[in-house]
């Protein structure tokens, strides 16, 4: 048998199998089409899950934003009631020192009026300024003053006018020329009114 009979019986053979080679390579094999499939399912899956962190994590901060905001309130409510609960404590205080010395300020007065009388007996007189002394420091621990009052402007909210006097060039109009009575304050509030006489 020559070459070209050889070659047309083998022809046929090797058309019939191109067409399936052809069909094998234009469509994908079901393996591919089924991976392809599970891997979209996959990206779905995962994308679904991206979307709930977040909006887990958008909650999260939401929290947080308020836990922050109730922790500065709370805060700042602490610190009011500690600047509170110090004033009423201090006035409190202040309270109780003021009505113990309205009861003492009587015998303060008399040992005053006692060391400025005439006293022939030095050692007595000397014993009353020495009490005085220590009444004095007494006062000064517990944060009480005397309130100023001579040659000072006349103030209602301390002094209390019950003599007028001519003004003069020492003294003028509108001002405090004499002490009759002491006055005394804690801090800012008034235990007793200075007695005053005031210049006309």
């Amino acid at each position: 048998m020559s070459q070209d009979e050889i070659k047309d019986q083998g022809a046929p053979a090797a058309d019939a199998a191109a067409p399936n080679a052809v069909s094998q390579a234009g469509s994908p094999a079901p393996e591919a089409k089924k991976a392809d499939k599970n891997d979209k399912k996959e990206h779905r899956a995962l994308e679904k899950e991206l979307e709930g962190l977040r909006a887990k994590l958008q909650g999260t901060e939401k929290d947080l934003a308020g836990a922050k905001d109730t922790l500065l309130r709370t805060a700042a409510e602490y610190d009011n009631y500690r600047k509170r609960t110090t004033r009423e404590k201090d006035a409190t205080f202040n309270n109780g020192v003021a009505f113990a010395l309205t009861q003492l300020l009587p015998v303060i007065d008399a040992l005053e009026m006692a060391a400025a009388a005439e006293c022939a007996d030095e050692n007595y007189k000397k014993g009353v300024a020495m009490t005085l002394s220590r009444c004095g420091e007494a006062l000064a621990k517990l944060n009480i003053k005397e309130i100023e009052a001579v040659g000072k402007p006349f103030d209602p909210a301390l002094h209390s006018a019950v003599l007028q006097e001519p003004a003069s060039e020492t003294f003028a109009s509108g001002t405090v020329t004499k002490v009759l009575q002491k006055g005394y304050c804690i801090g800012d509030k008034v235990i007793r009114h200075a007695t005053v006489a005031v210049a006309e």
